[in-house]
């Protein structure tokens, strides 16, 4: 086994700054203002896309089984209510729930 480098790098250079042309930080540093925020409104939407996605899929859920649920009757609608209030209330708590100190 060959001994490796010990300042190989370990990471890959991104993919964005390489489809920029931009192989260097230093370059990078010389784009226009307009190319780096570009590129930073599309790393927030890779992570801000999914969960805006989840939130409005689950509020459409639940008014379309309100509906429903709501033709049976007003306990069962009542019920309906408490039960997916208390379960998303749970997950959300869940999934935004910050590291402890």
């Amino acid at each position: 086994m060959e001994e490796d480098n010990i300042n190989q790098t370990l990471l890959t250079k991104e993919k964005s700054a390489q489809d920029n042309g931009v192989e260097d930080k230093e370059e990078e540093e010389n784009l226009p203002l307009k190319n780096k925020i570009w590129r930073e409104i599309k790393k927030m939407w890779v992570v801000a896309g999914p969960a805006i996605f989840t939130r409005v899929s689950t509020f459409g859920i639940n008014v379309i089984s309100q509906a429903f649920i709501g033709h049976i009757g007003s306990t069962q609608l009542a019920a309906f209510s408490l039960v997916f209030t208390v379960l998303v209330r749970f997950a959300n708590g869940i999934l935004d729930e910050k590291d402890p100190p």
